[in-house]
């Protein structure tokens, strides 16, 4: 670019040129998020800690907002000096408000917002036998806590005109019976947040973006894992989870959401909102008919 405009001495606009170059050397130098601040509700482990992480080896200061305090605490200081951790309940939502009020007075800004926090579901698979006060504190945790992240983080984004919101949904919340009710029905509304939302928020320059993770062995799917065998040791059951998938020679991992989250919150993904990025493997776009071989059908 610099070279076209010397050699045929165009009229070259210094703002324009500056934005284009800073651009180009963030891609460049893996610096994707230099000077942004993100805040990531349950950062203190799995997919929210790799997905901080990511964003810290990219440029980015990271809150961590995490209901767990001391993990969060030690995560935080794992990470260094660009992490820092805060106490939260994402079924407060003065908890939410303080996370945000306090990334704005530390940091003045809030560039990207990733609703990561979320419980399983531990009921009977029966919609017979569904127990709705466990029904609603998932819903309280999984759904109206990222609606409370989503309204704290445009208070602030709204008036800059830009920023970038992540959500965590999940592959049971794209196709039914791949988990219990409830839980399947809380990632299915995350992914109707989004784009509910990014009907109104993309007119204030606001994108937000959702990322569905198929099963991974994090610490959250192991715990759920362990109730429904408890007889089977760590080893067996993160096996167990990494043989339903459908691509051969690879498994989903932290890291995997974590580029994920990376390209949605960076300039990279500048004119995706609205989107509901699938890591699954392509587990959920098919589905074989296992007819028998026709020497084996009788």
């Amino acid at each position: 670019m610099l070279r076209i405009c010397l050699r045929k001495n165009l009229p070259c606009s210094r703002p324009l040129f500056a934005e284009s170059f800073n651009r180009l050397l963030s891609t460049q130098t893996g610096r994707k998020l230099q000077d942004k601040v993100a805040l990531i509700t349950g950062g203190a482990s799995g997919i929210g800690k790799a997905a901080a992480t990511k964003f810290i080896n990219n440029g980015a200061i990271v809150i961590i907002a995490d209901i767990q305090q001391q993990l969060g605490q030690e995560t935080a200081k794992e990470l260094g000096p660009n992490a820092t951790f805060i106490t939260c309940d994402v079924t407060k939502e003065s908890d939410i408000s303080d996370a945000v009020d306090f990334s704005v007075s530390e940091y003045k800004q809030l560039d990207i917002m990733y609703n990561n926090a979320g419980i399983p579901c531990k009921t009977p698979p029966s919609i017979v036998n569904l127990d709705l006060e466990l029904f609603d504190k998932v819903m309280e945790i999984n759904v109206r806590g990222v609606m409370a992240g989503i309204k704290h983080a445009t208070r602030v984004m709204i008036p800059r005109g830009t920023g970038s919101i992540l959500c965590t949904a999940s592959v049971t919340g794209v196709i039914g019976g791949m988990a219990q009710h409830t839980y399947s029905v809380s990632k299915f509304a995350v992914i109707g947040i989004v784009k509910s939302l990014a009907s109104e928020l993309s007119g204030h320059g606001i994108r937000v973006n959702c990322i569905s993770p198929f099963a991974i062995p994090t610490p959250f799917v192991m715990n759920e894992m362990d109730q429904i065998y408890p007889h089977l040791d760590s080893q067996r059951l993160v096996e167990i989870v990494r043989n339903v998938g459908v691509l051969k020679g690879a498994n989903c991992e932290p890291n995997d959401i974590a580029n994920a989250a990376l390209y949605l919150a960076s300039d990279d993904a500048r004119y995706i909102s609205g989107h509901n990025l699938v890591v699954d493997g392509g587990f959920t776009s098919f589905k074989n008919l296992e007819f028998p071989a026709p020497d084996q059908a009788q």
